[in-house]
């Protein structure tokens, strides 16, 4: 939008609607008059161009210009019956589902997806919860292994995308299926679905609804946790998620989606981290808390105490076969302690044997990361 005051001096040949002076006497002082007004009017407009120019790609502050009534265009799940059917038989009471998404990689026999499955046969409570669990392969051949091991599947159009194979971190393919998660995630939200989103390689060994906030509308599991639960310093990992559908969640998934164009190399949980201070957040009044790993750990940083853990996910962690490997032993682990008298429990001191060939590989790469800046 351009400002009228500048219009109206470029109109007029930049003299705020009055004709120069005559500059063809001997007025030398007139002269330079004009000429230091004229270099005036030129640092303004060109300041105003350039504050414009940030306004409209992104605000002084780094955050994406998109407006508190954006709405996007409502993706095609919402009228589609065969996912409205799936969630309505998979819903808990006031309809909240747990969702994971499924592809032909973690699907095969022996793999993530058995693990996944197993841990809610061995928690502790876990096992109702399977009942409400809405599995979303991105694959024929997820999709054909989920019905043979699970009742609620859903299979997910992709759009001539091919997420059979094992997306590695970072790559164009695991950029576009996890921008394609937060976009369905959205839907589910339109449709009036409450949901807790789980990676398939999170454990599930309690019941984590009476760890979550009453009052929060977005809660996030984090790699490392502070203490705080408020604080936006947190680093949060969005492998587990806890949403209520309305319309600040609603809108905030598509804020979440639409950022993705403002930061094109990065992927969702970076941009959560980039917006998450967003003006705009404060001004629709989400409230967003940040869950504790002594609840909900992980191999960044594992929850401690085997008495209080509800989850425990294979992050800081790379390549599928090392994340095989130590949630097996994870598992493991927990049977053990499941095994142990209930009076020898609480006074237990068990603890995991992992991370191990994650911790060896996350360090890896991490070496090659920081080796690949110094070059």
């Amino acid at each position: 939008m351009k400002d009228s005051s500048f219009t109206g001096d470029a109109e007029n040949g930049g003299y705020n609607g009055y004709k120069p002076w005559n500059s063809g006497g001997s007025g030398s002082s007139s002269h330079l008059l004009v000429k230091r007004v004229m270099r005036i009017i030129v640092f303004f407009v060109g300041f105003a161009m350039l504050w414009i120019f940030l306004y409209n790609s992104a605000s002084p502050f780094g955050f994406p210009s998109i407006s508190k009534q954006f709405i996007g265009p409502s993706t095609k799940e919402i009228y589609d019956p065969k996912l409205e059917s799936v969630l309505k038989n998979a819903s808990m009471g006031e309809k909240t589902v747990i969702i994971t998404t499924l592809n032909d990689a973690w699907a095969e026999p022996g793999s993530i997806f058995d693990l996944f499955l197993e841990s809610f046969h061995i928690g502790n409570q876990t096992e109702k919860l399977l009942n409400h669990l809405v599995v979303i392969t991105l694959d024929q051949k997820a999709h054909s292994r989920c019905l043979a091991l699970h009742p609620h599947c859903f299979q997910l159009e992709t759009k001539g995308d091919n997420f059979t194979s094992e997306a590695f971190f970072m790559t164009p393919g695991y950029l576009h299926m996890m921008w394609r998660r937060i976009e369905f995630l959205g839907s589910v939200l339109e449709l009036g679905y409450n949901f807790v989103f789980t990676d398939t390689d999170i454990m599930w060994l309690r019941d984590p609804f009476t760890e979550f906030y009453q009052d929060a509308d977005f809660q996030i599991a984090c790699d490392f946790f502070n203490g705080n639960s408020y604080d936006l310093k947190n680093m949060p990992n969005g492998g587990f998620t806890y949403v209520k559908s309305n319309e600040r969640t609603i809108w905030f998934y598509k804020f979440w989606f639409a950022s993705k164009n403002a930061y094109p190399k990065m992927h969702d949980q970076d941009v959560l981290n980039q917006i998450k201070r967003h003006p705009l957040i404060s001004e629709m009044k989400l409230s967003i808390r940040f869950l504790s790993t002594a609840f909900f750990g992980g191999f960044c940083q594992p929850s401690r105490d085997l008495n209080k853990v509800s989850t425990m996910h294979a992050n800081c962690c790379v390549g599928l076969d090392n994340k095989i490997n130590d949630l097996k032993i994870l598992l493991e682990d927990w049977s053990k302690y499941m095994a142990l008298p209930e009076n020898e429990k609480r006074v237990s001191h068990s603890s995991w044997s992992v991370p191990q060939s994650c911790r060896t590989s996350f360090q890896r790469s991490k070496q090659r990361k920081d080796n690949g800046k110094s070059l």
